[in-house]
């Protein structure tokens, strides 16, 4: 029985066996087909692949182009800006009566309003009084009308002359700002109303009896170029300092001849640029050759001012008008240049000062230089004050204007 019983359990052995391997056959015969088949299609892939890099590689028939293609830019999102804030600095603003309501050309001066002294007054010439490097006080016209009329239109004669050629002025201290005020309201009925709400203390009695030391105003706008109030006031601290070592006082400033004999390289310790130091030092020699002196800018026409003075390395026409303008105190300077006077200028004669700027985008610019000569010309001889006023309208809402 064990022997028929193994003879039996053989060949069923055998028969899953053989039924194994025929299933494994079928497996890798279906397997071999489908990697032959496989096989055959990434070669008719790769055939057309190579096929289509043939005919890419193909060179294109030339197309002339139209013409010129500039690359277009991305798009921004357009951002509402506000129109430029004028370029007059920290030191004009103090001028301007900003936070003082005084003036005294520099730039950071708190030397209380002097004593007022009623003297004749002319537009066309310095109505400051004018300091010497040595301490002596100048004024165009020296005569003090203190306790006598001030109106002195009754000693004027038609044909006596000031050494500039100017009649011999219809004016005084005391009274120059009410007449300059009167010819504004004269000439423009809208300038009642901001008279009457600014007050300027620039040209008025007390502003025109201040002192101003040409050199020393001056040489202070030059450190305040391009910096800030407070930098511009350490960097004139240090300068001074300079020239007043051991000096445990009140620091005196330095003479044109001191600064004019210093080395470059030691006017730049105070922390002037090497251009600055250079221009402090070109202005002092002016001084000491008699180019510019106290005399010159008391009683010379607002052109030879001008003209003298922009002859000096780092003094440009906006500066110098500055100057003319707050430190001198004459009282024919209009400053076309400057974005203030021109958003001022431009509201005041009715235009939207919103939609203004210069052809293609470039800066800013709200009238030209004719257009504003022309349009100031009725208020000459007191254009002082009216660019004084324009910065007034420029600050203020352009909407009550139309009102």
């Amino acid at each position: 029985m064990s022997l028929r019983g193994s003879a039996r359990l053989v060949p069923s052995t055998t028969t899953t066996t053989s039924l194994q391997a025929a299933s494994t056959d079928t497996a890798t015969s279906t397997a071999s087909r489908k990697r032959k088949a496989g096989s055959k299609a990434t070669k008719t892939t790769n055939k057309k692949a190579k096929s289509s890099s043939k005919a890419t590689s193909e060179p294109l028939p030339f197309k002339k182009p139209e013409g010129p293609i500039t690359p277009a830019r991305a798009k921004r999102a357009k951002a509402t800006k506000a129109p430029p804030l004028t370029p007059t600095p920290s030191l004009v603003n103090i001028l301007r009566g900003v936070p003082s309501p005084y003036s005294t050309g520099d730039i950071d001066d708190a030397t209380p309003p002097p004593t007022f002294t009623n003297r004749p007054a002319d537009p066309h010439i310095t109505n400051a009084t004018l300091v010497t490097p040595g301490g002596t006080q100048t004024n165009a016209y020296p005569s003090d009308l203190t306790g006598a009329s001030t109106d002195i239109e009754a000693d004027t004669s038609p044909t006596k002359k000031q050494p500039n050629g100017h009649p011999t002025p219809g004016a005084t201290t005391g009274t120059l700002l009410s007449k300059a005020q009167a010819h504004l309201i004269t000439t423009d009925a809208r300038f009642g109303p901001l008279i009457a709400k600014h007050h300027c203390a620039i040209f008025s009695p007390s502003g025109l009896a201040e002192k101003i030391d040409p050199f020393r105003s001056l040489t202070s706008g030059i450190c305040g170029q391009q910096v800030s109030g407070a930098a511009a006031k350490s960097m004139k601290n240090k300068f001074v300092a300079l020239y007043n070592e051991g000096n445990d006082g009140v620091h005196v400033w330095p003479t044109p001849k001191q600064v004019a004999a210093t080395k470059i390289e030691r006017i730049r310790s105070a922390g002037l640029s090497q251009r600055k130091a250079e221009y402090i030092q070109g202005l002092a020699e002016k001084f000491v050759s008699g180019e510019l002196s106290t005399e010159m800018l008391l009683r010379a026409s607002d052109e030879e001012v001008m003209e003298k003075l922009i002859a000096v390395r780092g003094l440009g026409k906006w500066s110098v008008e500055m100057f003319a303008c707050f430190g001198l105190k004459r009282m024919d300077i209009l400053s076309t240049g400057d974005l203030g006077v021109q958003r001022g200028m431009a509201a005041w004669f009715g235009k939207d000062v919103a939609k203004l700027k210069a052809k293609g985008g470039g800066k800013w610019k709200y009238m030209s230089e004719q257009d504003m000569l022309e349009k100031s010309a009725p208020y000459a001889p007191y254009r002082s004050l009216f660019m004084w006023f324009m910065w007034r309208v420029a600050d203020l809402d352009t909407a009550v204007l139309a009102e």
